[in-house]
């Protein structure tokens, strides 16, 4: 039986919040007791301090509200004090506790019924809840109850199993390597491709990542559990002030198991706005040039791998062409030259086109892993090719290296890594002698506090964000969002990207500003929204301190979040919205017919620091920068830790400056450009 993290006071309190945040409780289709029931469920899946972490928040929310007094008072005083205490508070403590009610939404929209059997599968589990309360209040279908024509337009709902890993690549625990010749930290976007490249040159390489493996078969559409096997921390990571959600992969494959397959160059004729920042020129002026025809050999030979392509238009039919068409009525109305010169398109992708086996079928949940194997995250693409080389690639899952362990100084009195020490699920530790040498390639913090750990000075600092902020819509009629690609379309205004964006319910509940009953009635028109995101540069605000990424934005980040959310919301109206709700702490709504004057001034007012809105990140990049000057960065222009002779960072964290675009492609190119068709180790 699966452990609950909370204690029944703990959990008398998320009792009492569901029926105080959601709405009256005869009014809920499943009980309080019910949503407390999936919270214990999704906490008790989560590793490490977050369980703990998140029952003291409760208690010390439920201090603040009141204690006794609140807890047994009837809803409307309830529903009062937290209006006054979380809602339109100014204190910043209290606004980081109002985060709480997005758990809440989660215990509620999450809800799933299990199905019979030990190892049901996908179409039993998605059947067992084809009467889910939940999902019937707000008319959502599952997708194997969706209605398909079965032709490559409008393709049926299957499981594509073509791509997954085969169980001998993996090591078991007892039977981890006293040596190997080469070891690569990660299995993401960096790791992945610099482990297919070196296997590929014969070198004996052993994957190490944190987090479990899960096949195409392990992975379904029931997003609690996802969100909370895939995602670290269970997807509630936060920077160290709580003003930042970021989200990061904690899987074999990262984060590219649970993005949305989204593959932009940091330049590219058509996709990016000619005003855009110059960023290998940037790059350049901060002491990292980086040839721009390595950096595109090196994309192209991804890209092959990958199969990347413009996305065929089924796959954004509703939501994505809505965005493109308010767009349009916009961009025509708008004398702003960003806004003339401005791109808008059809993303490019890393799964087939419809007439390959590997076509997306449009089922929406990119992001808590494809329960379909339609995607060609790293599992599928670059890890396959490493653990297929003539000398296979093996893959050591659930386990951590704490650090890097040295030997005697080379001739050049350079240091040599000679071993990682690794820290096993039953906190067992292991150290594995290395022979040829260290690729880290963990994520931004992570590596960052691997190398820190190991010695190495100078790490986490100047870490940029691309910040995310949601923006749905209440349409006249159904959109029926939720029946195609997560994120089709985009525009890139310069300054900012518009991207289209929609979630299944649980996740889509968080994404929903608003309290309360109105926060319960927009779901209620889960159908009728239309949902697009801002992504804005945050250009080298962070700093890891004590192992937590510390973020800082500044006034000109949210004068451009500000500009941007206006203008997304100018956009929706023109595209026929009723209502716009931009994820203010608040839970405004924004009317057809208010001028622009009024969007802008009700922005302005309302958002004056982070915690006035909702931001999330889910791109970490920086912190190990590349430069030829020691005294100014962790890596050389090949990757190569300064002042070591077999050390590679092969991860975003190397990326300079804000890249301002999704960074999986570009990560992938740069661990590329320094590992293929190359002697690394000599």
């Amino acid at each position: 039986m699966q452990e609950k993290p909370f204690n029944p006071f703990i959990a008398s309190i998320w009792r009492r919040l569901a029926e105080t945040m959601l709405v009256e409780p005869e009014r809920m289709a499943i009980s309080s007791q019910q949503v407390v029931d999936n919270l214990q469920a999704m906490f008790g899946n989560i590793r490490g301090t977050t369980p703990f972490n998140t029952g003291i928040s409760v208690l010390a929310a439920w201090v603040v509200l009141g204690g006794p007094v609140w807890h047994f008072a009837p809803r409307s005083f309830r529903v009062w004090r937290v209006q006054r205490r979380l809602q339109k508070t100014r204190v910043d403590l209290f606004q980081d506790m109002a985060r709480i009610r997005g758990i809440v939404y989660a215990g509620y929209y999450g809800h799933w019924q299990a199905a019979e059997g030990p190892n049901p599968d996908q179409v039993a589990e998605e059947n067992a809840n084809r009467d889910n309360p939940v999902l019937g209040a707000i008319g959502y279908k599952l997708p194997h109850h969706r209605d398909r024509a079965g032709n490559p337009d409008d393709p049926a709902i299957a499981e594509f199993t073509g791509n997954d890993l085969p169980a001998s690549a993996f090591v078991h625990p007892d039977a981890i390597p006293d040596e190997v010749e080469v070891v690569v930290i990660g299995s993401g976007a960096g790791g992945a491709v610099a482990a297919a490249n070196l296997a590929a040159q014969g070198y004996e390489v052993l994957v190490i990542e944190a987090g479990p493996y899960l096949s195409s078969t392990q992975i379904t559409t029931h997003e609690k559990w996802m969100s909370s096997s895939l995602f670290k921390d269970g997807a509630i990571q936060t920077t160290r002030d709580r003003d930042i959600i970021v989200f990061q992969g904690r899987t074999v494959g990262g984060s590219t198991v649970i993005n949305n397959g989204i593959c932009l160059r940091l330049e590219a004729e058509g996709e990016t706005h000619p005003d855009a920042n110059d960023v290998l020129a940037t790059w350049a002026g901060l002491g990292a040039p980086i040839a721009e025809d390595a950096l595109e050999q090196a994309y192209s030979r991804v890209e092959a791998v990958l199969g990347v392509h413009e996305i065929d238009r089924r796959l954004g039919r509703n939501n994505g062409t809505r965005l493109l068409a308010g767009w349009d009525a916009y961009q025509a109305g708008s004398s702003e030259p960003l806004d003339q010169r401005a791109i808008s398109g059809w993303f490019r992708k890393n799964w087939g086109a419809k007439t390959e086996p590997n076509a997306c079928i449009s089922c929406g949940y990119c992001n808590t892993g494809c329960p379909y194997g339609r995607k060609r995250a790293m599992p599928e693409s670059f890890l396959g090719r490493a653990v297929k080389a003539d000398r296979p690639a093996r893959i050591l899952a659930e386990a951590e290296v704490a650090e890097i362990g040295w030997g005697p100084r080379d001739a050049q009195g350079r240091r040599v890594a000679n071993a990682v020490k690794l820290v096993l699920p039953d906190h067992r530790g292991k150290t594995v002698r290395v022979t040829k040498g260290v690729v880290v390639a963990a994520g931004t913090i992570a590596s960052s506090n691997i190398l820190s750990a190991s010695g190495i000075r100078g790490t986490g600092k100047d870490i940029s964000l691309n910040i995310a902020c949601p923006v749905p819509a209440l349409m006249p009629d159904d959109v029926i969002a939720w029946d195609e690609d997560q994120m089709a379309t985009f525009i890139d205004r310069g300054d900012f990207l518009i991207e289209s964006h929609f979630q299944p319910p649980m996740s889509m509940s968080s994404l929903v500003p608003g309290w309360f009953d109105e926060h319960f009635r927009r779901m209620q028109h889960y159908n009728r929204l239309a949902s697009a995101g801002v992504l804005f540069p945050a250009d080298r605000r962070g700093t890891i301190k004590k192992g937590k990424l510390d973020f800082k934005l500044q006034e000109a980040d949210l004068a451009v979040l500000r500009r941007a959310l206006a203008l997304l919301a100018k956009v929706h109206f023109a595209g026929g919205a009723l209502e716009v709700y931009p994820a203010l702490l608040h839970g405004d709504t924004l009317h057809a017919g208010m001028s622009d004057a009024e969007i802008d001034a009700l922005l302005a007012a309302r958002i004056r620091e982070p915690d006035d809105v909702v931001l999330s990140s889910s791109h970490p990049h920086g912190g190990n920068a590349i430069n030829a000057d020691p005294a100014k960065g962790v890596v050389d222009l090949d990757q190569r830790v300064h002042g070591t002779a077999n050390v590679l960072v092969c991860d975003a964290s190397v990326m300079p400056s804000c890249i301002r675009v999704n960074a999986q492609l570009t990560t992938m190119a740069m661990a590329d450009r320094v590992t293929f068709g190359r002697p690394v180790f000599g």
